[in-house]
């Protein structure tokens, strides 16, 4: 195996496992100065197999250390999705009157003879900070054989109620149960059977309070559902919101029924869920996403792992002229990782476009352009013949990504596409930040109001950045290139100097 800071296409400041694969973040949770990342892991392969939960640790959200396997299937199955509380006045009971954690996952076991299987929620505790986990004796504590698909419990303490909600995905739509101690479960509420997309199976919700940006004692909640792959859609695997309002048992959307609000509109971003007691600004939530696609998820080039996670995003709700939506912008800390800048500004760009040259490895880009008289801008990604390109067509007042020649395409039909979202000009121009690593792009726009996350596998990585103005001249205003160093590089500068 390659050190991981040599393979070309290993991400240098996103979170992936050590080896083997991964998918959904799980059991997401904050403590005594730790942040917990939980994840769908086989240890075994590099495809999908029985799953595990895989854990990691952080102080800052940008280096993680990575811990032992945290749960195991049992008698009672496989470790599939879930959350993961602190509970701080032992409702539980598992901690003598003190605090700790307890996570609540979907245990799967497959039916004999059949290619069904039964999916249960069952729970774990942790009385010494995440590092080791007993599962309680009594499991699984939620069990409802109707449903095939009754999985990814999302559980959260609700103050005004005084009781433990948990929101659960079951087939095409979503149920809601209390409980005053983590172990009992009553029905509340379902939602969503008619409402927002049902182009695959409903997974990996969420749901979460946040004040609305300007709007004094105003808020509202998000309700966050993933939606499986649908081989009928070129899209795959994507994530859906629904802003509305919960009081204890009920959610409402205050959208109408039809009203669809996608978190993500890039391909890779999926299953995405916040963590829960995170510190810090109450207007904002912490939210991480797997960055890949079940497309193609067991086919991508990678090598002795497979998956990634998306940058950590701060989620806060602004009001929009259609409504209110969420906005994500990406956390702080990965500032740490600048290293020394490039700055242009005031430069004409036509067709032959300005070039960057020798910029290899991970960036992170800020760039305002305002458009003049083009028809279309963007930032060309080149890597030797390759590239990837992120646009503005002004006529259609749309942002894209590119990849149809990007790299390692042919894993997959349908992994090389252009795919765009609505995005509008404000007062003639567009601001990006885009974060580039080994293996992804992330971009956003409209100060977080539009995001597009994809996964990029170029043959050499990329040597050359160019920006260009088609259909017309455009102005770049400003732009600011940082070559990030590798978290894996930094962490053995910093354990060397200690």
């Amino acid at each position: 195996m390659k050190p991981i800071t040599e393979h070309p296409l290993r991400p240098q400041f996103h979170f992936t496992p050590p080896a083997n694969w991964m998918n959904d973040p799980n059991g997401m949770v904050y403590y005594e100065g730790e942040y917990h990342l939980f994840y769908q892991y086989h240890p075994d392969s590099t495809v999908w197999g029985p799953m595990h939960w895989g854990h990691a640790v952080s102080r800052d959200l940008v280096y993680w250390e990575h811990m032992p396997i945290a749960l195991f299937p049992d008698q009672n199955g496989t470790i599939f999705s879930g959350s993961a509380v602190v509970d701080w006045n032992d409702t539980s009971g598992f901690f003598d009157g003190g605090p700790g954690l307890v996570a609540i996952y979907t245990q799967m076991e497959m039916i004999a003879g059949t290619d069904s299987s039964k999916q249960r929620q069952s729970i774990a505790y942790s009385k010494d900070n995440g590092r080791t986990w007993i599962p309680y004796e009594g499991n699984p504590v939620l069990i409802d054989e109707r449903f095939p698909d009754f999985r990814d419990p999302k559980v959260f303490w609700h103050e005004q109620s005084s009781s433990w909600v948990m929101v659960l995905a079951a087939g095409d739509r979503l149920f809601l149960y209390r409980s005053p101690d983590l172990k009992s479960w009553t029905f509340a509420s379902e939602f969503g059977a008619q409402e927002g997309s049902h182009d695959g199976v409903w997974e990996c919700p969420d749901l979460f309070e946040l004040p609305v940006e300007g709007e004094n004692e105003a808020s509202r909640w998000v309700m966050i559902v993933s939606i499986g792959d649908a081989p009928t859609c070129s899209e795959g695997s994507r994530t859906q919101y629904f802003v509305g309002c919960f009081d204890g048992t009920t959610f409402t959307n205050e959208n109408t029924p039809n009203t669809v609000l996608w978190l993500d509109h890039g391909r890779d971003n999926y299953a995405g869920v916040t963590w829960s007691d995170a510190q810090g600004n109450d207007s904002e939530r912490l939210f991480i996403g797997w960055m890949n696609n079940w497309k193609y998820a067991n086919l991508i080039p990678t090598g002795e792992w497979r998956g990634a996670m998306t940058l950590v995003r701060k989620l806060s709700l602004r009001k929009e002229q259609q409504g209110v939506r969420l906005i994500q912008n990406v956390v702080d800390g990965y500032r740490q990782l600048r290293l020394q800048g490039i700055e242009r500004s005031n430069e004409l760009l036509s067709a032959e476009g300005i070039q960057f040259a020798g910029l290899s490895g991970q960036l992170e880009i800020e760039a305002e352009i305002e458009l003049m008289m083009a028809a279309e801008i963007g930032l060309r990604f080149k890597s030797g013949d390759k590239e990837t390109v992120v646009g503005f067509n002004a006529a259609l007042a749309e942002l894209f990504i590119d990849r149809t020649i990007s790299g390692h395409i042919d894993f997959h039909d349908e992994f090389a596409c252009r795919h765009s979202a609505p995005l509008k000009a404000k007062e003639g121009r567009i601001k990006l930040r885009l974060w580039l690593d080994r293996s992804s792009i992330e971009v956003f726009a409209d100060d977080g109001g539009l995001v597009m996350t994809d996964q990029l596998f170029p043959l050499d990585g990329t040597d050359c950045i160019e920006l260009y103005a088609i259909g017309g001249k455009a102005m770049l205003r400003t732009m600011r290139v940082y070559p990030l160093r590798s978290v894996y590089a930094a962490a053995t500068v910093q354990a060397a100097s200690r």
